[in-house]
């Protein structure tokens, strides 16, 4: 897998730096409804200084990103440590990031992450808590670290079920999770991307329930019809958010203050749908001010060269 042409590097570039713009940006807005955004930015929010600093918010830095992006970057520090994916080591690696005492770390994630034995056993333990849950539990903690999957050369689909079921077990979050990274790979280096009904097909594969909600990206034209306050967190709700980006959002920036100004589960939401519009529209269509203005830019590109190195040289 070639990684020298100057639009590959562009979009895998793009593809990171837009999961962690949207991260940053779309913590603002994170579990608010209409009325919510309509009071705090009354002319939307645009930019990292605009966000509202009540208890929940200001435990960040202003720039910085949250969970979505941390597990994110597990995946990646695992892969350059490995020099290749090691699904043990990148269990680890989200366990060593748990025992930090992590802000935002979603309950489900929590539960599976906390688990006696699961350095040892995490599909076992992954497994039995999705059990226990009476197999209903679904949330997007799987689907929100994806994007770096989709950077892999190979094994793609293979790699992002596994990695998904380190933590989360049901069909519609590894569904999810295979649906991304296959678009992300495919926007990145420059193959045909699947259609609506090879993704539709490709959703039917593990759910039915999944089509739903592909089909509702594909229908609406409005991002905030997608985004269900009552039911933040669910994986095919950011799923939906996501692909609703993809066909709709003709720039960046436009799929990034939208879905941003939808609120609900927004930092995932836009952590996930920027990934993709990076990933489509690439680096170069990032404006400056959203690059620069993340707290930890240099870290984040250090990460971005390693990885692009080994993923170049599989």
């Amino acid at each position: 897998m070639c990684i020298r042409d100057r639009k590959t590097i562009d979009r895998f570039r793009g593809c990171l730096y837009g999961q962690a713009i949207g991260d940053a940006l779309g913590l603002g807005t994170e579990f608010m409804i209409d009325e919510d955004i309509a009071w705090k930015y009354p002319h939307g929010l645009q930019h990292y200084k605009q966000i509202y600093q009540d208890r929940h918010r200001k435990r960040w830095k202003i720039g910085d990103w949250t969970d979505d992006t941390d597990m994110m970057l597990c995946i990646a520090d695992a892969v350059i440590e490995d020099q290749g994916v090691n699904f043990r080591n990148i269990a680890q690696h989200f366990k060593k990031w748990a025992d930090g005492i992590p802000m935002g770390i979603g309950e489900h994630t929590y539960k599976v992450l906390m688990a006696r034995d699961y350095t040892e056993k995490p599909f076992d333990v992954s497994y039995m808590i999705w059990k226990m849950s009476n197999y209903q539990s679904a949330a997007n903690g799987g689907l929100m670290r994806t994007s770096v999957v989709g950077l892999f050369p190979k094994e793609v689909r293979t790699c992002a079920e596994q990695i998904c079921r380190l933590t989360h077990y049901d069909p519609r979050c590894v569904g999810s999770c295979v649906i991304v990274s296959e678009l992300i790979h495919a926007l990145v280096y420059g193959m045909q991307p699947p259609t609506f009904l090879q993704i539709r097909s490709l959703a039917l594969s593990y759910d039915v329930e999944i089509c739903d909600y592909v089909d509702k990206a594909w229908d609406e034209s409005d991002v905030k019809d997608l985004v269900d306050y009552d039911h933040m967190g669910y994986t095919l709700v950011t799923l939906s958010v996501a692909l609703w980006a993809y066909w709709h959002a003709t720039s960046f920036v436009e799929g990034l203050l939208a879905v941003v100004n939808a609120g609900g589960d927004a930092d995932t939401n836009a952590a996930v749908a920027c990934a993709v519009l990076g990933a489509k529209y690439g680096y170069s269509s990032i404006p400056a001010e959203y690059i620069e203005g993340l707290l930890y830019k240099e870290s984040l590109d250090q990460t971005i060269d390693s990885l692009m190195n080994i993923c170049g040289n599989a």
